[in-house]
This record gives C-alpha cells, structure tokens and sequence, in this order.
C-alpha cells in the first residue's frame, strides 16, 4: 500500500477541497440567511392575512409558505386591501359617535316650544358663568338624541328669551336646524340644506317624544313646529307674556291694579330695570296688556294671585321691578302717583334703589309667532300630561311635608307668650321711593365707560 507523504506543504488536492468546503459554507451561510428572512416575511404576510377580510388567499400550511403569486405582488396586494378595511372601520367609527364634519342627513328648520321649573337653574341661556343652565340641558339631549352635530353655529341656534337664575317658563321658543326623517326625491347629501314644505309633517320624527325622554324631570318639549330658514326665535317674535304670582294677604290689589294700568303704552323703563349702559342704549319699551286677577288655588283660605304683563320686548329685570313697586302700593307704602314720577325720565334721571321682587314666582307664560302652529304627537302627549301631572303630585307631597312641620311647630307657640313684646325686632320703618339714594343715571354711566374707568 503506498501512501502520500505531505512535506513542505498542502498539495492541489488539499487546496482543492478547502476550496469546496468554503465555497460550501457560504452557501449555507446565504442559504441560512434567505430562509430567515422569508420566514420573517413569511410571518408578516400570515398575520396581515389573518386581520384581513378580503380575498381569501390559500396558504400551505405543510411549510408555512404562501403558494400564491410573487411576494413582492402578494404584499401590494394585501396592502390594498387592509387600507379599504380600515377606511371602512375608521367610516363606521365616525358614525357611531355621531362626529360627522357635515350634514349626513336631511335635515328642517324647526321651532321647538319649551318648559321648565327654573328654581334649580342659573337662567335659560348657557353663555352662565355658572352651571347647570336650561340651555346647556337641551344641547346635551340634542346632542344625545343625534338630532344635531357639528358646531352650534351651523344649528342656526336662537332663543327667544333670556330668563334670569329661577325663573320659569312654559312657553319659551327656541329655533334651529334638527334631522329630519323626510327625504325628497333626489336628494343626496349635498342637499341637505335644501327646507321642507310645512305640510310635511307626516312621518317625521317625534322630536318631542324623543327629547323628553332624555331631558331631566324639570325641562320638557311641549311641542314643535316647522319653522322658515329665516326664523329666529328673537327677531321673529311679536309679543311676549310674563306672569307673576303671589299670595294676596293684606294687599290692597284694587290699588295695585290703577297703578299697573299707567305702565301700558311707550315708556322709557330705565327706572324699572337692571341697567346695562354698556349694551343697551334704548329703554323705551311697548307694553300692551297688564292685568291682575285671583287664580283658583286656596290654602287655608289665603288667595293665590296673578300678574300678568304682555309687550313686545323686555328690558334686564323688568318684570320684577315692576312687581317691586307694585307691591309698595299694595301694601299702601307708596301711591300710584310714584309710577308716573319714574316713568318721567326728565323728573327722576336717577333709578331710587329698591330691592326686586323674588324670582320664582315669574314664568315666560307664551312667545308668540306668526304662522307657527305647535304640534305634539298624542303618544307625546300622553306622556307628557302624566310626566306634568307626576311632577305636580310630588311637588304637593313636598307641601304636605313642610305643613306638617308648622303643624309641630304649633306646640311651642305657648312659649312665645313669655316673650318680652319689645325685645322682638322692629320692622324697618319705610322710606318713601323718592326720598332713598339713586344709582347713577344712564349718561353718567357712559361717561365713565368713555373715560375708560368703567372697564
């Protein structure tokens, strides 16, 4: 046997076969390397398929390989189709929460007549500085009830009037854009602005009976009504009514009433308002009607009273100073002389001060249109007279409550007899009106403003 003896070196063979198994291992090294990144890619592509629901695309799972097309085509592929699906999830997401950038719906112009206890509340608008408001409660119902979207200023939104912190209303109005079941021939998106005749009524939504479903116990739509696009609740208005109420007692009501009747006609009310010389320039206001009469109500033989004041505009606490003074001359403090001195601008230029007559007894009793006929569903109704009727009940147990409290009170009246007469408070004795301090007049007022002292 003959062997090879390696001296002085590797001979051709040995280089010869180094050569192969380098050559060999960098194969396997590429080869190694290929199949980590197809398998990686591999993986991507799985899950991709996996969140999609497109195209069904088969897939080997022997290897874990796709047998389709070319990778690069499969991924452009699969691409295309997860955009269409998240376009489609981000579509369905816009829509569940109501946030629309436009009008996707049809949509009228409507009037809605409101009511409300406003005892609770910091006046009807929510431009308060304090919460909640009335108007703040009916933009969350609309907004709940998808009735409206999008910023309040494409509503068209007005109010026709401004209460002030407890008092009520059963008959403010408000106007705005609201969705609309009604769908004219044609009608695509773009024409959403497009009114609706007042006759087409018929199968719309019941916005009466969907928003007192959501409103709190102390706000309810009475009604509503298909209203003009250039309806506002404030301009459009001919003639508001307050009313106010109060126990009659010792009033001497007949006087109270010739005194009432000098404040229908023109006249200037600076005297008879909360002035706001910033804002208001003109206080000449238009009242048409006053009346005062006694309602039907009685608690232990005492007579529930009312007031009642109808014009075409009011001024900031008008109706409860006007109350105010009549009270004076009810309880024969005052004359019906002093309503023709504070109506007389050049006599009395300066408001005497006087504290207003309380706020919960005054209600918004009506605003009146032209040509708006408020409509409620019977199903509307029907819920409404029991939710009213309820709320009326509660409100007498509430009574009951507190007459049983004077009825307890009774046992301790004995008590008060060993009381000495003189050590009990003195009423304040009265200051003729004419005779107190005055505020500033409206000219002083805008001096100061224009001297920029009055901020």
């Amino acid at each position: 046997m003959s062997s090879v003896i390696k001296l002085g070196g590797a001979t051709e063979a040995d280089k010869s076969d180094e050569y192969l198994i380098s050559s060999l291992q960098t194969d396997l090294h590429f080869l190694q390397t290929k199949l980590k990144e197809l398998e990686s890619q591999n993986h991507i592509l799985t899950r991709q398929l996996a969140n999609c629901k497109c195209k069904e695309i088969k897939v080997n799972h022997t290897c874990g390989i796709i047998d389709d097309e070319g990778v690069v085509e499969k991924t452009k592929r699969l691409q295309l189709a997860n955009n269409k699906v998240n376009r489609k999830k981000s579509k369905e997401t816009t829509s569940d929460s109501g946030a629309m950038s436009n009008w996707q719906f049809p949509r009228r112009f409507v009037a809605l007549k409101i009511m409300y206890f406003g005892k609770r509340f910091y006046g009807f608008a929510s431009e308060a500085q304090m919460d909640p408001t009335v108007e703040s409660e009916i933009f969350k119902a609309l907004e709940k009830t998808r009735l409206v979207n999008g910023e309040k200023k494409d509503w068209q939104y007005s109010r026709c009037g401004r209460t002030d912190k407890g008092v009520s209303s059963v008959g403010q109005v408000i106007g705005l854009y609201l969705r609309s079941n009604h769908k004219e021939r044609g009608m695509g998106h773009n024409d959403a602005e497009k009114s609706f005749p007042k006759e087409s009524c018929g199968g719309e939504i019941d916005y009466v009976k969907l928003l007192n479903r959501v409103l709190p116990n102390d706000i309810r739509v009475m009604g509503w009504s298909p209203a003009p696009n250039n309806f506002s609740a404030r301009f459009s208005c001919l003639g508001r009514v307050y009313k106010y109420f109060f126990w009659k007692g010792n009033l001497n009501t007949k006087a109270m009433e010739t005194a009432g009747m000098k404040f229908i006609g023109e006249h200037d009310f600076r005297n008879f308002c909360k002035m706001d010389a910033a804002s208001v320039h003109n206080y000449k206001r238009h009242i048409r009607q006053f009346k005062i009469s006694c309602c039907d109500e009685r608690i232990e033989g005492e007579e529930l009273w009312m007031i009642k004041i109808k014009g075409t505009a009011f001024l900031w606490h008008q109706i409860r100073c006007i109350v105010a003074i009549l009270f004076l001359i009810g309880q024969n403090l005052e004359s019906s002389d002093v309503i023709d001195d504070l109506l007389n601008i050049e006599r009395t230029p300066r408001k005497p001060q006087y504290k207003m007559a309380p706020e919960v007894p005054l209600v918004l009793q009506s605003c009146e249109f032209e040509d708006l006929k408020f409509i409620c569903s019977s199903d509307a109704a029907q819920a409404l007279h029991a939710h009213l009727e309820e709320e009326r009940r509660n409100y007498k147990l509430q009574a009951a409550i507190f007459n049983e409290a004077l009825i307890s009170l009774s046992s301790f009246e004995s008590d008060f007899s060993i009381l000495d007469q003189r050590s009990r408070k003195k009423k304040p004795s009265h200051i003729p009106l004419m005779s107190r301090p005055t505020e500033p007049s409206y000219e002083e007022r805008r001096a100061k403003l224009n001297s920029g002292l009055g901020g």
